[in-house]
């Protein structure tokens, strides 16, 4: 099998281990390169797929595996997640162990599957976009990172707090497949996996493969009751908490305040007055440990 390894080097120490688990893994016929700058990743992807690549690791984070599934999409490759990230949404969705070489064991002995895909004004994301809060935080989180901040879990959980206490609610205008809604909102979410990332569940019942988007919003409440619910999130139980909406749409549309922004897997988007959001379904095929291919509550259907 002919693989090729994309490997995210800003990650350090991480990245270090990722690379010797990789190379020292089950695939003889395999190179591994590193990025360089943002959009290099997809480039990559889609050189393997013209070279004939059968699989292509993105060994990174939410954004390269995005990128990697990006230049990938409209081919017959397989992706594989080996995760090295901050959050690692949509690699805790598929049940990849975080340590680079349990991962590769893990996909060692995977199943592949195909899963949807979602887009985001054409632009492709593979777990969660959406505007509000989140955008906004994710919109510190890398700006922080840029001036050589921390990155990590820790530094997301320390800026959603800060902003969670000064964030005003916006008036959002929500068209979701025949429906129509107008609340003010904390959050808005388009999911496709089941959470942020960090262990952060937003979706706990979302399926990669039904062809439809868990449309999710946390209407306006007192911060304090932000607060004492917050840890539903993390016990896989948000959908219990009074102001959390939760619909179900292949297309949805956005509109909002001017230049409000948005994001596609944790990666900040251009501010917009709107989002218009689609499905492709099984658009990607994605390797996934067996355990995770054959559970039937996990975030595939067993058909």
């Amino acid at each position: 099998m002919k693989v090729r390894a994309i490997l995210n080097p800003r990650a350090g120490v991480a990245a270090e281990r990722a690379r010797r688990a990789v190379l020292d893994g089950p695939w003889p016929e395999i190179d591994l390169i590193e990025t360089r700058a943002p959009g290099h990743a997809r480039e990559l992807a889609h050189e393997a797929a013209v070279a004939g690549c059968e699989l292509v690791l993105a060994a990174g984070g939410d954004g390269t595996a995005n990128e990697v599934a990006w230049g990938l999409l409209g081919s017959d490759v397989t992706l594989g997640l080996v995760p090295v990230g901050s959050g690692n949404g949509l690699a805790r969705t598929l049940r990849i162990p975080l340590r680079p070489a349990a991962a590769v064991a893990a996909l060692a002995t995977g199943l592949t599957r195909r899963m949807d895909v979602g887009f985001l004004d054409d632009r492709p994301f593979l777990n969660v976009a959406g505007a509000g809060l989140d955008a906004l935080v994710s919109s510190d989180f890398h700006a922080h990172g840029r001036v050589g901040g921390r990155r990590g879990v820790l530094t997301y959980v320390r800026l959603s707090l800060r902003r969670a206490f000064s964030y005003q609610a916006e008036a959002w205008t929500l068209e979701a497949g025949p429906e129509r809604f107008e609340w003010r909102a904390l959050i808005v979410a388009f999911v496709n996996g089941r959470q942020y990332g960090g262990g952060a569940i937003v979706a706990p019942r979302a399926r990669l493969d039904d062809g439809l988007l868990d449309v999710v919003l946390f209407e306006d409440v007192p911060r304090a009751e932000v607060l004492l619910n917050a840890p539903r999130l993390f016990l896989g139980t948000i959908d219990g908490f009074p102001r959390y909406r939760h619909m179900s749409a292949a297309r949805a549309r956005l509109s909002g305040p001017a230049g409000f922004l948005r994001h596609r897997d944790g990666e900040p988007e251009p501010p917009s007055s709107d989002a218009n959001i689609r499905l492709e379904p099984k658009a990607l095929r994605i390797l996934v440990p067996k355990a995770t291919a054959e559970d039937r509550a996990g975030p595939f259907s067993l058909t």
